[in-house]
């Protein structure tokens, strides 16, 4: 008895998979068509140039880093074809067999007529009408709907159009180098464009005695895939020279000096050779001195006679 239970059951589960799967309405089949790129990375390199001369006399430098790539570019040509059908919803036959029966006589009417208009009625009134009306009359199919269609892949094919190389060469943005000077290591960051703003009288450099320090080893990394460089600069000998006696110019207390003392920091700086940071010191003096404009006009007019500088109008625009 059991068993034949389970004959019937599986007999009714073999006759329900039968029944759905032939009532798709097959539809049209569709393709997509489009161009695949397939980048392939063959060599990547970063560089690092530290201009010239490779010989620091200056505490600063702009050092350049880039990262080039090289690329396998294929370009492939890709089809898809997907087989579409109408799923079959036993509900719609409620309105489909009657107007599946209408549509039919509509169809044959309409071919009757055609024949004494010497076929000058569109095929959509003297076929369509009549292939709609006897989908909609099978009560195993629903009519073909482009609203409620479902695809499926049916096909892949891939064609190979163009291979070439490609170059890239970008810089190392906003990302970090890692200097080392002497014992101590800095990491400092890149501008937008790749450059590295070192001064050793500025950033880490000025917590340390940079006069001790005769080489800085530069290094980049890409931590992707471990590519890096490195680069060497010497700092010259005078230059380790003037950088201690720069140092305290620059950072000793301002305020506890007087104005002969200001000009004396302005004017030995430019004696050294290093005019920028000469104008940098003297710009944050005449700052200093802003709220006060008769210690302003004296410490300019000083600047002026002692150090033989001229310099702009500060209250100009």
């Amino acid at each position: 008895m059991l068993k034949r239970n389970t004959l019937h059951l599986f007999g009714a589960a073999l006759c329900g998979a039968v029944f759905l799967s032939g009532c798709a309405n097959q539809l049209p089949q569709r393709s997509e068509h489009e161009e695949r790129i397939e980048r392939n990375l063959l060599d990547h390199s970063l560089q690092i140039d530290v201009g010239e001369p490779r010989v620091l006399e200056l505490p600063q430098r702009r050092i350049r880093v880039h990262e080039q790539k090289t690329f396998e570019v294929t370009v492939f040509e890709v089809t898809r074809r997907y087989d579409r059908y109408t799923p079959y919803q036993i509900w719609r036959e409620l309105y489909e067999v009657p107007l599946g029966a209408v549509a039919v006589v509509a169809g044959i009417g309409a071919n009757v007529l055609n024949v004494a208009l010497l076929g000058s009625l569109p095929d959509s009134a003297t076929k369509d009408w009549i292939s709609y009306g006897f989908a909609g009359l099978n009560p195993l199919m629903n009519v073909e709907s482009n609203g409620r269609s479902q695809q499926n892949l049916a096909s892949l094919e891939e064609h190979r159009q163009d291979a070439r190389m490609e170059y890239s060469s970008l810089p190392w943005d906003e990302r970090p180098v890692l200097v080392k000077a002497g014992e101590q290591k800095h990491e400092l960051l890149t501008d937008r464009n790749g450059v590295l703003h070192l001064n050793l009288l500025d950033g880490p450099f000025n917590e340390q005695d940079a006069s001790r320090t005769g080489t800085l080893l530069l290094s980049v990394e890409d931590s992707q895939d471990s590519t890096r460089a490195e680069a060497t600069l010497m700092v010259g000998r005078t230059l380790r020279g003037k950088l201690q006696e720069a140092h305290a110019l620059i950072y000793d207390d301002l305020e506890g000096d007087d104005i002969k003392q200001w000009v004396h920091r302005v004017k030995r700086l430019s004696e050294l050779g290093l005019e920028e940071e000469a104008s940098e010191l003297e710009q944050s003096l005449i700052e200093l001195t802003r709220n006060d404009p008769e210690l302003q006009e004296t410490f300019l007019r000083a600047l002026m006679q002692d150090a033989g500088r001229l310099v702009a109008d500060p209250g100009g625009d």
